[in-house]
């Protein structure tokens, strides 16, 4: 499957060449699936997630809205909360929140969140992020020291809880890093500009590579089609 011949490409798919990685459709897009590289034994791995869907949300109403449609919210400023279909609600301000897609599966909350009058004129409006923010994902026990060296934030795991967020730099580029375990896996996702997503994937590239790190497909993030998405933890 040749990821050039969707609508939507992923802002590093030169990165990621077809004879090293299997890929999948998804919508209007191909993720790269699997990797000639990944075994089991890992202990570092570096994914490309850009093309999954993800929203950004502002106003005053944000959080409220997201409740009232039946999100578990976080308590505070820079959490997050998997939700039971997967997705993963993250509470960036009291105004702001994020939601990334499942990494297989459907949102529940997407069509009403696409519905949403673009114009800014309710107390909620929808601020996109799959076209102005990349999205990768770094899994392994080896994440924390990999972040040690690209990261202004301590992300070891007895200081840097799971479902913690920080709005931070990384690699000098302002960034999102979300940690949300997977089958008791570090993992952490990272969210940043898309125009410098190059750049940043070549940071992480070049960071993970001390500790013999790979390049992922997504199925190395554990998540079969099979299972339900909040049976993931």
């Amino acid at each position: 499957m040749n990821p050039q011949s969707f609508a939507r490409r992923s802002f590093v798919y030169r990165r990621l060449p077809e004879n090293e990685f299997a890929h999948e459709s998804i919508g209007d897009a191909a993720v790269a699936k699997t990797s000639k590289f990944y075994t089991e034994r890992t202990d570092l791995n570096l994914i490309d997630l850009s093309v999954l869907p993800r929203w950004g949300l502002k106003g005053r109403g944000s959080l409220v809205w997201l409740e009232q449609l039946g999100a578990q919210m976080p308590a505070a400023d820079n959490l997050a909360i998997v939700q039971r279909d997967g997705s993963i609600v993250v509470r960036l301000s009291p105004g702001e929140a994020l939601v990334l897609a499942p990494f297989r599966g459907e949102c529940a909350l997407a069509e009403k969140i696409n519905s949403l009058p673009a114009d800014g004129s309710g107390a909620c409006y929808p601020a996109p992020r799959r076209d102005s923010h990349c999205w990768f994902a770094v899994t392994g026990r080896r994440t924390s020291d990999m972040f040690a060296k690209l990261c202004a934030v301590d992300l070891s795991q007895d200081r840097f809880s799971n479902g913690r967020v920080a709005q931070t730099s990384v690699a000098r580029l302002s960034a999102i890093v979300i940690r949300h375990d997977l089958n008791g896996s570090l993992a952490f996702s990272i969210l940043a500009d898309s125009a410098s997503a190059e750049y940043l994937w070549d940071c992480l590239l070049d960071a993970i590579t001390e500790f013999a790190g790979v390049v992922c497909g997504i199925d190395a993030l554990g998540i079969p089609h099979s299972v339900k998405q909040g049976d993931r933890e």
